[in-house]
């Protein structure tokens, strides 16, 4: 059976009633996600906020703080090992759990063992902080593994049809684990007795212990889940393949970090910012180079199987391009740029708020609280639109409204400290982020191959922020030069020409999908574990 339909296949979805869309939110599929998302959302903050807060309790300098950030670039680079994850199966674990549960499950345990490995170290002996950036690292690394599976485990999981309620579920789930992560460990170190006059190891420790016990939500779901049906490309090989294709990436990264340490000895220090950057990014780019270089002399000098490494990094790029064509080139140019206008302006705003007059605790109310309900009300609300109307449509929806809750902190320019104003920008813009959010996400879902699930996502998703993230580095330069009204007015601006993207996408372009492959909700969850079933 063909995993997914040719391009030019028009898929037919029958529209749903209001209560039918709904309804699909109490899908055992989407609770499935809801559980899934806030064990993904766990890790993130244990690496940037409490663990910032929880150094600088310690009094780490602030310099040294900042670079324990470079733990989730994880997070940034994971399209490189996701090939690993569909295409190396675990001793024992994966015929007992599938391929998918088996990688979540080695994640989670991997993301707990981090966690008390940071948990055990004091971080006010400088001798030992070493320790903790390994234990960091450790997380960075494994919670980026977990969002691999996890994405693919939510694709195999349900057809297009039903992925926008799925990411909204995800999204919702991942934000309370944001927020339990976050706001729940500054109270718990609180709790405890840490404070910024009072530094106190054990209430740090303690609270990274809960944390390390929460993350048992993940290994609960995944062991009473059911393994979702792949048509995956599996071609069987010796364990001493799998081992050696291991080792090959083993030995690329390896070349990747010490041409990173390099770089960052013989590049000179610049205080101008745009130099600077400039030199992260040659640094970034020189190093991800020869890290390619590498591992493509190791596959031809025949240190791995040829063909096996083929399927596993190549196959699934050349996949896209084959089902997409010339097409394919406006696919990524809408992936890259979708989210552009909503990101860069979020890089900025808390930066934004503070210089409007407003003080840390109507920032954290407005931001952390409101805005954090109107993303996953957003989201659910993108779930529904998406089963209501076409996929192109819900994305131009969601492409105006990012564009347009910009203009919103043009006002607050002009009304600086007025908390009715921020509140209505701060409703309207998370509430525009959550919705766009999940009818992209449903989007790439749509464009992933079933067949390279993995590998596919994680290009996709690291493409998606990548472009953004770096126009959001020269977002404190153009405020400086030119101020805040015209910053908002550009971010607005720069959503427009996505809007054309948009309309030359849904007019050229149809995104198949086949629910046939896909199981229904009464068989996905399950005590009976099985290995999933491959096509032939």
């Amino acid at each position: 059976m063909s995993a997914t339909p040719p391009a030019n296949t028009p898929s037919i979805a029958a529209k749903k009633s209001w209560s039918e869309a709904t309804k699909a939110y109490l899908d055992r599929r989407a609770i499935i996600m809801l559980f899934l998302g806030f064990a993904a959302g766990i890790p993130i903050l244990l690496i940037f906020s409490s663990l910032s807060l929880w150094l600088r309790e310690a009094g780490i300098e602030r310099g040294v703080v900042t670079t324990f950030s470079w733990a989730a670039l994880g997070y940034s680079f994971k399209f490189i090992w996701a090939p690993l994850i569909d295409a190396v199966p675990l001793p024992i674990l994966t015929k007992w759990l599938g391929r998918r549960r088996a990688w979540m499950l080695v994640s989670q345990v991997l993301i707990i063992g981090a966690i008390c490995i940071m948990a055990s170290v004091n971080p006010i002996n400088d001798d030992m902080l070493t320790y903790m950036a390994v234990g960091a690292v450790l997380l960075g690394f494994s919670s980026a593994t977990q969002d691999i599976v996890v994405d693919a485990y939510r694709i195999e999981l349900a057809p297009p049809s039903l992925q926008s309620v799925l990411s909204a579920m995800y999204t919702a789930g991942y934000r309370l684990g944001m927020i339990f992560a976050g706001a729940g460990a500054l109270y718990l170190a609180d709790y405890f007795g840490s404070t910024e006059a009072l530094y106190s190891y054990e209430a740090w420790r303690n609270t990274y212990w809960i944390m390390a016990a929460v993350m048992g939500v993940g290994i609960v779901t995944t062991l009473v889940i059911k393994e979702p049906i792949s048509t995956q490309v599996r071609i069987e090989q010796k364990a001493s393949d799998y081992g050696r294709l291991v080792f090959v990436f083993v030995l690329a990264v390896s070349a990747f970090v010490m041409m990173f340490i390099y770089t960052g000895q013989i590049l000179p220090d610049s205080e101008n910012v745009a130099v600077a950057f400039l030199y992260e990014v040659i640094r970034m780019l020189s190093s991800l180079g020869v890290s390619l270089l590498v591992g493509y002399l190791l596959v031809m000098l025949g240190l791995v199987n040829k063909q096996m490494a083929y399927i596993t990094w190549i196959e699934p790029i050349v996949d896209f391009f084959r089902r997409y064509g010339k097409k394919a080139l406006l696919l990524l140019a809408l992936i890259g740029l979708y989210r552009v206008s909503d990101i860069v302006a979020g890089i900025m705003s808390n930066v934004f708020y503070q210089d409007m007059g407003f003080s840390k605790t109507d920032i954290a109310t407005a931001v952390k609280l409101v805005g954090v309900i109107m993303v996953i009300a957003g989201g659910f609300l993108g779930g529904i639109l998406a089963q209501k109307i076409r996929m192109m449509q819900a994305m131009m929806i969601g492409a105006i409204l990012a564009a347009v809750s910009n203009m919103l902190f043009v006002v607050l320019t002009y009304h600086p400290g007025s908390l009715p104003v921020m509140y209505t920008a701060v409703i309207f813009d998370n509430l525009a982020a959550g919705l766009a959010s999940a009818v992209f996400i449903a989007f790439l879902s749509a464009l992933t191959s079933i067949r390279f699930t993995a590998v596919q996502y994680a290009i996709f998703s690291s493409l998606m922020t990548l472009l953004p993230k770096v126009f959001g580095g020269y977002s404190g330069a153009i405020v400086d030069n030119l101020g805040y009204p015209f910053f908002f007015t550009f971010t607005a601006l720069i959503g427009v020409p996505i809007l054309l993207i948009v309309y030359l996408v849904d007019k050229h372009i149809v995104i198949g999908e086949n629910d046939d492959i896909y199981g229904d909700e009464d068989s996905l969850l399950t005590k009976t574990n099985e290995p999933p079933r491959a096509s032939e």
